[in-house]
């Protein structure tokens, strides 16, 4: 990817968010076996929810943040996320619940946030959770606040970091007493897989595209 200013990069990446999404083709990249086990599909207790991916400029280049969930009795404990959560009655639409969640988990202040676009809908089988990826930049670094609740940890991620092919690999996990196979990012030591892997396929589909 040519050198942008980050200005150039958000008003690029905005522009493709609105052309059609390559989703399922993106998401089936990284998609793993425990996913594929699973028979579950949309039904009328499935739930909506929404994740914040939240592009910055610091020191030239371009990041996003991922948070680490802490261990907790729950199908995605220790994972490694975007921040994100259910949808709530008080809020207006899907875009209003991922800022508000990223709000409440990193501290993250709003104020200066522009929603750039969005990335597919995806299923996720082991909560029974449709997820719409938001993705959104600001013009500084955010200061970032985390809840202990919710985020053991705040990863700020180079834009290139993700984009390097090398960092793509397969292995077995251990999920909840069970051993899976699941191709992942590796990132700062930390295996990114299962649904936010999905995502991140897509948003560099998106952004290479």
């Amino acid at each position: 990817m040519p050198e942008l200013t980050f200005t150039d990069f958000t008003e690029s990446l905005a522009a493709r968010l609105k052309n059609p999404l390559p989703g399922e083709a993106a998401h089936q990249r990284m998609v793993s076996q425990s996913r594929l086990r699973l028979s579950t599909t949309p039904n009328e207790r499935t739930r909506k929810s929404a994740i914040l991916i939240l592009f910055y400029p610091y020191q030239e280049e371009i990041y996003f943040p991922l948070i680490l969930r802490p261990a907790y009795d729950g199908v995605h404990a220790g994972q490694m996320a975007f921040p994100g959560g259910r949808f709530e009655r008080t809020d207006e639409n899907l875009i209003r619940t991922a800022l508000r969640e990223a709000q409440e988990e990193i501290g993250l202040r709003l104020t200066d946030v522009e929603v750039l676009g969005v990335l597919s809908e995806l299923f996720i089988p082991a909560s029974n959770f449709f997820v719409l990826p938001v993705v959104a930049s600001m013009p500084y670094r955010p200061e970032f606040y985390p809840d202990p609740r919710e985020v053991e940890k705040v990863f700020e991620v180079r834009l290139q970091e993700i984009m390097d092919k090398s960092i793509i690999g397969e292995s077995e996990i251990q999920v909840r007493g069970m051993t899976i196979q699941a191709p992942h990012y590796m990132v700062q030591n930390y295996k990114i897989w299962g649904a936010t892997a999905m995502m991140i396929s897509e948003l560099l589909t998106v952004i290479e595209s």
